[in-house]
């Protein structure tokens, strides 16, 4: 039997409850040594190369006393500094901890036995985690974007690979809880990481960096409205400029820009990779690398390529949530089952009301030319990789703007996109964007477009937006400002569109006439008529509600209603058959909805029509004698 290897470690805190640690993670079988030291926190007496991520039960850990001349190693990640000091080092720890580069992650060629979350954030963002640290070596200060649930796992890596000696801010002590309060602690947590900020900023060296983990919720909001604690921040900051920073900000969050422009280099983290480097140097497909093997056996047929287009817009973290979620409701099934829940699970975990459309293309009756447009799109939008990549962004259709008049069907066409897709939907309306207060449309729009990225494949339907994206106007009153930045919003979010994630944007409108002609571009929309129904489109309209309310209708029957519905829309035919069904409901349960009762339905509804059109000639609303409401069935069409 193979001898174990000694390490020799130092125990920042309780001895004997480090002691303790040791045993359990023998037993447990699975904890590193570089996570036992992180976690005591400890130093080893010797170079951690290739030790760090061997299990404890392989090793003989045991506690060390340190001489004075003996150098110190710490496990990459570990911070030492700040208050984590304060848990009780040796008197006389020796010359300054060196603080050793950490390699990058790299999987195996094929499916992984297990992953945990950090794993799974350090091989989807090993790129920008080595490019952020050679940033961080060379001295300059690194502003990250990237969601919250990231933070964790990216600012040890990106700090620890850089070579430098790392500060968190805000500290955390040995066990895991805010460190004790700081001078000017009754004024709040902000305040005390403000001060603990400031203090750390003053004593750093030139071989530290400083890790700020929630720069945005120290300073939140624009350089226009900069509060007290803001100026004070940015005063903090720049105070020494030399002083090498990391900072993060959540994507959904905005800081002065006079902050942003304290860091040299900016590295945005939002979408997942198509494909990353495995051991042995080739390129394997992101749902390879971050999917275990008993998750993929798990879902008969599954393909990692086609997979990736359903989860580019999560960030690695969600990825295994939705993993995890998808087979605790699938513990056997096939590849579109769980296709089925995570989208399910964007839908569920967003804070937008994005929902899973079920209307397909076979529920609308007629619009051949409608309907041939948008499969052309769809066979873009289905099968990307059949496009050569760099034409990608080129011929992938970012939206449509479908017009007409009401009630024939574009919001339905839009959430029949979305079920050839496998997408989610949000579906909002323009007034729901405007709002009172400068800069909020703006943050509305953009939050929206965060939440299609997440949920991606995504559409987001306006339904009037000429409400929102009417010409832009050079008039100067306050109504005008605010409808021309939501133009620029949008025009701004759809030039920022990745072939990758996949988010189509859908308008619905009937004063195309009025659009920005900017959004008109057939780079950005593509107007699509959906106008009223002639007679072949009437007939398979009626068909299909016939068959959706259980009515039997003739050929003959159906022939007579696309002739007598002329200059209907949709939404009315479909009334007639509801209509009908209710009557038969009502008064003959056991009857049936023969051709009679929809002529009567006919009759009806034609005889409103005829009514609102004499109100709307006549001004109905200064002369209500003239027009008494129709109550009978005069107008009963013969089917």
């Amino acid at each position: 039997m193979a001898r174990r290897a000694t390490v020799r470690v130092v125990p920042l805190g309780d001895r004997q409850a480090f002691a303790d640690r040791i045993a359990e993670a023998e037993h447990d079988g699975r904890t590193t040594l570089g996570d036992l030291l992180r976690e005591g926190p400890a130093l080893a007496l010797q170079p951690l190369d290739g030790l760090a991520g061997t299990p404890v039960v392989s090793l003989s850990v045991e506690l060390a006393d340190p001489g004075p001349d003996e150098p110190l190693y710490r496990p990459p990640g570990m911070v030492v500094g700040g208050t984590a000091a304060d848990a009780g080092p040796p008197a006389d720890p020796g010359p300054p901890v060196e603080q050793r580069p950490m390699e990058g992650a790299r999987p195996a060629a094929g499916h992984p036995e297990v992953i945990d979350e950090a794993t799974t954030v350090r091989i989807a963002y090993d790129e920008q985690i080595r490019q952020t640290a050679e940033y961080l070596a060379a001295d300059l200060s690194v502003l990250v974007r990237c969601e919250k649930l990231l933070v964790e796992h990216l600012a040890l890596e990106m700090a620890g690979r850089s070579g430098h000696h790392v500060k968190v801010i805000p500290a955390e002590s040995a066990g895991g809880k805010p460190s004790g309060v700081l001078p000017g602690g009754g004024a709040g947590r902000r305040q005390q990481i403000l001060t603990e900020l400031q203090v750390a900023v003053r004593h750093c060296g030139k071989r530290d960096v400083l890790v700020v983990a929630h720069l945005d919720l120290l300073a939140g909001g624009s350089d226009a409205a900069l509060g007290a604690e803001a100026r004070e921040l940015i005063d903090v900051l720049y105070e020494r400029s030399k002083v090498v920073l990391l900072a993060f900000v959540d994507p959904s969050l905005v800081i002065p820009e006079v902050l942003a422009n304290r860091f040299a280099v900016r590295v945005d983290i939002d979408i997942l990779p198509r494909e990353v480097l495995a051991e042995t140097g080739e390129a394997i497909p992101i749902g390879t690398a971050l999917v275990t093997r008993e998750e993929a056996e798990r879902f008969e047929g599954f393909q990692p390529v086609q997979f990736y287009k359903h989860i580019a817009g999560l960030n690695a973290v969600r990825l295994r949530h939705a993993m995890i979620y998808a087979g605790h409701v699938h513990p056997r099934g096939v590849f579109q089952d769980l296709l089925d829940e995570l989208r399910k699970f964007k839908a569920r975990t967003t804070a937008s009301s994005f929902e899973v459309p079920h209307v397909t293309l076979d529920d609308i009756g007629g619009y051949a030319e409608v309907r041939k447009e948008l499969l052309r799109a769809l066979a873009l939008l289905n099968e990307p990789e059949r496009i050569p990549k760099k034409f990608r962004s080129e011929l992938l259709p970012k939206g449509f703007i479908f017009y007409g008049p009401p009630g024939t069907g574009k919001t339905l066409f839009a959430k029949a996109v979305a079920t050839a897709m496998n997408a989610t939907i949000l579906v909002v309306s323009g007034p729901e964007v405007t709002d009172m207060y400068v800069g909020e449309s703006e943050r509305k729009v953009r939050e929206i477009f965060a939440e299609a990225r997440r949920n991606a494949p995504a559409i987001i339907v306006f339904d009037e937006i000429d409400s929102i994206a009417s010409r832009r106007s050079g008039r100067e009153d306050g109504g005008s400002r605010a409808g021309n930045a939501i133009v620029a919003q949008l025009l701004t979010e759809m030039d920022g569109f990745r072939p990758e994630v996949q988010v189509l944007i859908i308008g619905t409108t009937n004063r195309l006439d009025i659009i920005d002609e900017a959004l008109l571009r057939p780079s950005r929309f593509r107007a699509v008529a959906i106008g009223l129904p002639d007679r072949d489109a009437r007939r398979e309209i009626a068909a299909v509600h016939a068959r959706h309310f259980e009515v039997t209708v003739p050929g003959v029957v159906l022939d007579r209603l696309a002739v007598v519905t002329k200059d209907m829309n949709g939404d009315e035919i479909r009334s007639i058959f509801r209509d009908a069904r209710v009557d038969q409901l009502l008064t003959s349960p056991d009857g049936d909805v023969g051709p009679d009762r929809l002529g009567t339905v006919v009759g009806r509804l034609r005889q409103g029509r005829h009514q609102r059109d004499l109100n709307r000639e006549q001004g109905a609303s200064d002369h209500p004698e003239a027009d008494p409401p129709a109550t009978g069935t005069d107008d009963d069409v013969v089917l």
